[in-house]
This record gives C-alpha cells, structure tokens and sequence, in this order.
C-alpha cells in the first residue's frame, strides 16, 4: 500500500512541521499547522501568501477550503 501521507514541511519553503519559526494553530504545536492548501501545510502567513501567488500566476487556484491536513478522516465519509 502507497504511503499517502505528505511529508510534514512547508509546501512553498521546505520549514519543517516543529521548527521554533512554524506558525501553529493559537501558537499550539499539538493543534497543528495554521496555513494550509490542498498540497500540504505552510509555515506562515508569508508562505500562506506566496503559495496562493504563485498558484494563482500558474493557473491552478484554490476551488474551495482545504480540509485540515492533521484532522483524522473517515474512509467511509
């Protein structure tokens, strides 16, 4: 079976998930990140920026929210 978790760094500068300078969720590290996309988490509010920048200019924007990365999903919902 395929490993389909994503690595836990910064989708846009490569900070890993725990470094002192990620932002976290009401500055908890157990509530997890508190930027994300659907390609995966991002460190701050200038990643946060950046990464909707350049999905913008790509052409491939966000559609709707993204569901929190850490949150536990149900297969059968």
């Amino acid at each position: 079976m395929l490993n389909s978790q994503r690595p836990r760094t910064c989708v846009e500068c490569g900070l890993p998930f725990g470094h002192t300078d990620f932002t976290y969720y009401a500055g908890n590290v157990q509530k997890g990140p508190a930027y994300w996309s659907d390609q995966g988490i991002l460190c701050s509010s200038a990643c946060s920026t950046a990464h909707f920048a350049r999905r913008e200019k790509e052409g491939n924007p966000m559609t709707e929210p993204a569901q929190d990365p850490f949150e536990k999903r149900s297969f059968f919902g």
